[in-house]
């Protein structure tokens, strides 16, 4: 059989061997598929420019259905007309009583300058975002700052609205908030806990690496305050999860002790790692021996979450479960998230911005609360990212599982978010293979905790 005319496409597929078996991960349906001994060799062949037998013929088939040979399937062009947000982000104020000294928020002040948005605001921001995608079952109110438990009061009478708006509705509502701990006491972890809302605490390791950037306005380090109120957040919430955020930074970079310190001395169920590389300031930015170090020890992380996967336990990982997750489903992703799509961010002056991370930056808004959502110059932006064709992306094999990274990262990075970003690609493709392999392995060993700790959607995969 001539295979002149049919050219492979290796820009659609990786190989990877997981204990001795062989498996491709499909690029254009983020699946993976496990080669019979048969499929294997004629993927060789293939690959070698050898022509095939007659009896091969429909194994060459097959992957010519999947787009492995052939001519590449033309991307046909996003457009963005709707705007289905279930996901509000309110920027409630301004002002924090941290002085972080890594803080992106470019509007940030302190809470005697601090900016706070009015019910008013609130409420026709709501008004916006519902008849926005008025045919949606769940929606969702991020409260976010400056620090957002600075402005409380405002926290409370928004809630108490909300229950009452959607639930004349009959659709749900629910709540979520980043704090820094500080501020929490008994009764507020309790008003929030029977309110159903979502508490993510920003903390970044032991007493010493916290303390290096997490500081109070007078340079005082504030793990100690955090810490006070962990046990009785925890105490409280306990089924519940609340998530640890860490960020890293030059200096802040040891994975494996922050990790342990979270979970084993602190008792946090989910841990999530934010690495910090693109900063506008390159003081804070990983060097690229810590961003190497970062994804090693991600890796060490990995393989445990791997081993509680296979037995049944869930270890809270989240930078592995997130992308696992997109696996799982065969996600194809042509925007990195779904931010000016399923998610609006309002400032507290009423500005729609891209999501809370431009909130007070110089990009542009996308309209106001009282003008209304610019959905032109939204569609015109989210088209212009999402088809884009000039770039090294075309020919990544985790093109659809990143999508060009960080709208904000590319910012700061290229002072445009339209221009997908490059800032380690390398160590990303490197993490995406881990990540895949990872899911063989659970996938073989107990393919029951998908069902448990993931969707029941499941990707198509299968032998071939």
């Amino acid at each position: 059989m001539d295979i002149k005319n049919y050219p492979l496409l290796r820009v659609n597929y990786k190989r990877l061997e997981v204990d001795n078996k062989n498996y491709i991960f499909h690029v254009p349906s983020s699946s993976v598929f496990e080669l019979c001994e048969d499929s294997h060799r004629v993927l060789n062949k293939l690959e070698n420019k050898e022509d095939l037998n007659s009896d091969e013929k429909e194994i060459f088939n097959e992957f010519m259905s999947l787009n492995l040979v052939g001519n590449q399937f033309k991307e046909k062009d996003v457009k963005v007309q709707k705007f289905p947000a279930k996901a509000l982000v309110l920027n409630v104020t301004s002002g924090c009583n941290l002085s972080c000294t890594y803080c992106y928020k470019e509007d940030l002040t302190s809470l005697k300058n601090r900016g706070n948005m009015t019910m008013q605001m609130a409420k026709d921001a709501i008004d916006l975002f519902y008849n926005e995608s008025p045919d949606l079952k769940n929606y969702s109110i991020t409260f976010f700052g400056g620090e957002p438990l600075s402005n409380l009061t405002l926290i409370k009478q928004i809630i108490e609205y909300a229950n009452d708006f959607f639930g004349s509705k009959g659709v749900n509502i629910g709540y979520a908030l980043t704090t820094n701990g500080t501020l929490l006491t008994k009764d507020i972890i309790e008003y929030f806990f029977k309110n159903r809302v979502d508490l993510t605490v920003s903390i970044d390791g032991p007493e010493v690496l916290h303390n290096k950037t997490r500081v109070f306005g007078n340079g005082k380090g504030t793990y100690k305050s955090v810490v006070k109120n962990l046990s009785t957040l925890l105490k409280v919430y306990g089924d519940r999860i609340v998530p640890a955020r860490v960020t890293l930074t030059r200096g802040v970079s040891d994975v494996l002790k922050i990790w342990d310190h979270l979970k084993n001395d602190l008792g946090f169920k989910e841990i999530g790692f934010a690495p910090v590389s693109s900063g506008e300031n390159d003081f804070f930015n990983l060097s690229p021996q810590e961003q190497i170090k970062v994804f090693e020890e991600f890796k060490i992380l990995g393989n445990h979450y791997v081993q509680n996967a296979i037995n049944g336990k869930l270890n809270g990982f989240s930078n592995i479960h997130r992308t696992m997750m997109d696996i799982h489903e065969g996600r194809k992703k042509r925007l990195p998230c779904g931010a000016g799509v399923g998610l609006l961010s309002v400032s507290y002056k009423g500005d729609i911005d891209l999501c809370h991370r431009f909130t007070g930056s110089d990009f542009k808004s996308f309209g106001s609360i009282k003008d209304g959502l610019d959905k032109k110059s939204l569609s015109n932006f989210l088209e212009k990212r999402a088809n884009e064709k000039n770039s090294d992306c075309q020919s990544c094999h985790a093109r659809y599982l990143c999508a060009g990274g960080c709208y904000h990262e590319n910012y700061i990075k290229n002072k445009t978010p339209e221009i997908k970003g490059h800032q380690y690609c390398d160590t990303l493709r490197e993490w995406i293979d881990f990540v895949v392999a990872s899911y063989v392995k659970i996938r073989e060993k107990n393919p029951s905790f998908f069902d448990k700790f993931l969707t029941n959607k499941g990707v198509k995969s299968k032998i071939f």
